[in-house]
């Protein structure tokens, strides 16, 4: 189930938004993919999610069959940078939890994608919400262009929601 603050936020957008066709940029083990399967169940929702790292990409399949998940999620296994671009318009979710220093970069295609009423959430906006070691703030930058683009893109109607390490949750119009 999705758990703390931020993961309560997306199962409420999710149940407001109803999306059948849901991007996930990031899928790590799928632990949050498997959340947001739960929640999009009922309706019979699709989840594609890129993962760059094919091991852990096989470990995020064996997760989603042992949830019985298989059938509704689909793994893409490559650089998003190529792999985004080459996906077809009009999903309803795009859940972005990526290399932040991706963000920036992703964000035209991810809007190109989005339709009309459709939502983009991005995880750790509002990063770093604590004193990280200095082998981190090379993250800092982009989130930080990240956020003023999303702000200033005359596509998007825009929050940044302070709970976590931030979600940007974004409404294309």
């Amino acid at each position: 189930m999705i758990e703390g603050f931020p993961g309560r936020a997306i199962r409420n957008i999710l149940d407001i938004v109803r999306p059948t066709r849901i991007l996930e940029i990031g899928t790590g083990i799928g632990y949050f993919t498997t959340s947001m399967a739960r929640v999009i169940r009922e309706y019979g929702a699709k989840i594609v999610t890129i993962e760059f790292d094919p091991i852990v990409a096989e470990q995020a399949r064996k997760n989603f069959e042992r949830a019985d998940f298989s059938a509704m999620i689909e793994i893409v296994v490559g650089d998003v940078q190529e792999v985004v671009p080459q996906l077809k318009r009009e999903i309803d979710f795009i859940f972005l939890d990526v290399d932040k220093r991706l963000y920036p970069k992703l964000l035209p295609q991810c809007v190109l994608l989005l339709r009309r009423g459709g939502v983009l959430a991005a995880e750790d906006s509002l990063f770093p919400v604590i004193d990280l070691d200095r082998k981190w703030h090379h993250l800092i930058p982009p989130i930080d262009e990240f956020n003023r683009c999303v702000c200033a893109s005359p596509e998007l109607r825009s929050t940044i929601l302070p709970i976590g390490d931030g979600v940007t949750i974004a409404v294309k119009i």
